[in-house]
């Protein structure tokens, strides 16, 4: 087993396992839970088995830096003795850090690392590196690997970033940043879901299973817009999530799957016009409809989505529709190229990898060429190529970086850390 254990400490996930392996030991919220059962936080288990209705959560990583090093020690501990059985003294650790940190969390950061948990020496990674390394290798023919070249768009947990990659390094020059994450987005659809249907402003991990399960990217907003007004089987977006109640069952659930699937028939165009009996009878439903609005059930333990379902993931397109001032995501990606050499533009445009959990909504890749393909050069190609698994696209690439031979020589060891102190060290990750 390898001696290097590779940690990708994100946000919303803490990715942990040992360097050389395919996929991490264990993947698990980098926070700590209260249920309502308990007087005191606990650590999340893998197996993710537990009751997290109305559970109470503290996490050490706010906005994406981090913010409470003890927190995040309790959390580390945790992970290196119960789940990773490593003894730090021992190993050494890859780990990544979000790009332009600040020198006093890197300090922070090394001190958890050194002179908390002992290890034997340390690599800090970015992640756009790790997620090119790993496609390069994964396709030694393909043009990442041939120009060593690629533009990163990673919509993580706390904000999304495109950043350019060259020689394996990132050009932080020309990383662009947007600050809304996965987080923003389930933010989001908690404060949609409270004002039009139940209060779900501290169901945190059940808003996140409802947004992972039904949200989606529509490809013509108005047209979406317009479908989800529409009253009974004619709206194709309609569909009801059903909250857990604690004693039958302690996750939620979609409460027709084949029904919150119909969007998917709105791909060749306008669904087809209803008849004129059909009409009729959607008149008829949207009075009784009507009917049942008035009479709201208090004790009903499930809630229904409609427009919520597109205009959550939409934020990533179009932040300035919701009063935010930031570009939105193609503009942000061209800004970025725009940051590079001229002569690196058409192979940035076409070697964009999409890494990070948000690039998991269905239709995310077609709507950000529709978006792109506007904004670019005719004369060039924009390719954009989605991670088998966006999640663990980091770890991967950390992974096989632990696993080479030079490895070893690029860390810093304990010994060079007591007596340079941190921002000597620091510059031998090119940060």
């Amino acid at each position: 087993m390898s001696n290097v254990v590779v940690l990708d400490n994100g946000g919303g996930l803490i990715k942990a396992g040992h360097g050389g392996d395919r996929d991490p030991v264990v993947t698990i919220p980098n926070c700590l839970y209260r249920p309502l059962s308990s007087k005191k936080f606990l650590h999340p288990s893998p197996s993710n088995s537990e009751d997290l209705t109305s559970a109470a959560l503290r996490r050490p990583i706010d906005r994406g830096y981090l913010i409470n090093t003890d927190l995040q020690r309790d959390i580390w501990a945790h992970v290196f003795s119960s789940l990773l059985h490593v003894a730090p003294s021992s190993s050494s650790l890859l780990l990544t850090e979000p790009l332009f940190t600040l020198p006093s969390i890197q300090r922070a950061t090394d001190e958890l690392v050194f002179e908390d948990f002992n290890f034997k020496s340390l690599f800090v990674a970015d992640s756009p590196s790790l997620v090119h390394l790993y496609e390069a290798s994964r396709r030694p023919d393909g043009l990442v690997s041939k120009t060593q070249c690629s533009l990163v768009v990673d919509c993580g947990f706390s904000f999304t970033h495109a950043a350019p990659v060259f020689q394996n390094f990132t050009v932080n020059y020309a990383a662009k940043r947007i600050d809304l994450g996965g987080k923003a987005l389930t933010n989001y659809l908690k404060e949609l879901i409270s004002y039009r249907a139940i209060n779900v402003m501290d169901e945190t991990f059940i808003i996140d299973d409802v947004k992972e399960k039904l949200c989606f990217v529509s490809l013509d907003v108005s047209r979406d817009l317009h479908i989800a007004r529409k009253r009974g089987k004619d709206n194709q977006l309609w569909c009801t999530y059903v909250l857990p109640d604690g004693v039958t069952y302690t996750k939620g659930f979609v409460k027709d799957p084949d029904a919150s699937q119909r969007y998917l028939t709105l791909d060749d165009g306008s669904p087809p016009q209803p008849s004129e009996t059909q009409k009729g009878m959607v008149q008829i439903d949207d009075t009784e409809e009507r009917k049942d609005r008035k009479r709201i059930d208090l004790t009903k333990n499930e809630f229904d989505l409609t427009n919520e379902r597109f205009l959550v993931p939409e934020m990533i397109f179009q932040p300035a529709d919701l009063g935010m001032n930031e570009a939105g995501l193609a503009e942000c990606i061209v800004r970025a190229v725009n940051s590079c050499h001229p002569y690196l533009h058409s192979v940035l445009y076409e070697s964009i990898i999409l890494t990070g959990g948000s690039t998991l909504f269905p239709r995310f890749t077609e709507r950000l060429q529709m978006e792109l393909r506007p904004l670019v050069p005719d004369d060039y190609q924009v390719k954009i190529t989605t991670q088998e698994d966006p999640i663990l696209g980091v770890w991967r690439g950390g992974s096989l970086l632990a696993s080479s031979p030079d490895f070893e020589a690029m860390c810093v060891t304990k010994a060079e850390y007591e007596e340079l102190g941190s921002a000597r060290c620091r510059r031998r990750f090119f940060h």
